[in-house]
């Protein structure tokens, strides 16, 4: 009898896919409250701004491609990519480049290929690297921890400096924002400081970066949460950071001045969440256990070589696109054997 098999992602467990999804969102619900105690309400913008062009770009799309929409719509997979590109954007990002980004990723790195379960590349990562590259100066508007300014940023700020690219009177976009740990240890290392010299900056704090570390904690622990509920497996997060920890060890053995700590590549940047939430994607990572170990590898050592000798202080974007395009070769390679041979 014939039998119809339907695309990746291919999930033997007892979860549908909207439920994985959902299950992802609500494992970023704490990173993202914590994101709102440092930084402040921007992030909430960002996100409230991407998902409603991810649906409407989404609805859009199937209506194009004369898709279902009620179905397709109600998969939380839009959403899942528009919550991963508000994290990977600074709080401050003015509105039509949320906009712009969550639409090039649905569109380019998506529908173009053919929708959920056939796009080789991760939406969330493409919008973010095509904003990245086409738009430098706004990608580095980070708000600075209100311990060193003095000022928390409310929502009338962030709406302000969003929808408008100025904060409310009295204030300048220069006294509530600064560089981001990678950028400022980047920058510093280019002018011959050493990393103790750097680190006397207040910017730091024991790990990577005060307020990060806090960040990652808890996504590392909403991470530990898809694993308990084997939305996700173990074998890409442990290769991601894993790898990462090993070869930022090994230069900074041979070189504490000039290479930061294995723990510092950890906690400062977005190590911790590309490796649980945006390495993990079902349908653009490995397939075999073996498979994801290679895959997480390859991230871990691309994220440490671009953040050390390429042009861009945090390159998790960079990195997983890249081994997105290694995930064919890899999976013809890592192929479990056959039962029986």
């Amino acid at each position: 009898m014939p039998f119809k098999l339907s695309p990746a992602p291919f999930m033997h467990k007892a979860y549908s896919v909207p439920q994985i999804m959902r299950l992802v969102l609500y494992a970023m619900l704490p990173g993202i409250a914590m994101y709102v105690y440092f930084f402040g309400w921007g992030i909430i913008i960002n996100i409230i701004l991407t998902s409603a062009t991810a649906l409407t770009v989404e609805a859009l799309m199937l209506w194009l491609r004369n898709r279902p929409l009620r179905s397709t719509l109600t998969d939380n997979s839009a959403l899942v990519t528009a919550w991963l590109l508000a994290l990977a954007l600074p709080p401050f990002t003015p509105w039509w480049i949320s906009m712009l980004g969550i639409a090039f990723g649905l569109i380019f790195a998506k529908h173009l290929y053919g929708g959920l379960g056939y796009n080789p590349f991760n939406p969330a990562m493409v919008g973010y690297a095509m904003l990245l590259i086409s738009f430098p100066v706004e990608m580095t508007n980070w708000p600075a921890l209100a311990s060193l300014t003095g000022h928390y940023p409310s929502i009338l700020d962030s709406f302000s400096i969003i929808l408008t690219g100025h904060p409310t009177a009295g204030l300048t976009i220069d006294a509530i924002t600064g560089a981001t740990p990678l950028d400022t240890m980047k920058t510093q290392l280019r002018h011959y400081y050493t990393v103790h010299e750097i680190k006397q900056d207040p910017l730091f704090g024991n790990f990577g970066a005060k307020g990060w570390e806090w960040i990652g904690n808890v996504f590392f622990l909403g991470g530990c949460w898809l694993i308990y509920k084997r939305v996700i497996t173990w074998h890409i997060p442990v290769a991601v950071l894993g790898s990462l920890f090993i070869i930022s060890g090994f230069f900074f053995l041979l070189d504490p001045d000039i290479h930061p700590s294995p723990l510092f590549h950890i906690f400062a940047g977005s190590s911790i969440i590309g490796a649980f939430f945006i390495a993990t994607d079902p349908v653009t990572a490995a397939t075999s256990n073996k498979g994801r170990l290679f895959y997480g590898v390859g991230i871990g050592i691309l994220i440490y070589v671009i953040r050390t000798w390429g042009s861009f202080p945090d390159a998790v974007a960079f990195s997983v696109i890249l081994m997105n395009m290694t995930v064919p070769t890899i999976d013809y390679y890592t192929q479990p054997r056959v039962f029986g041979q």
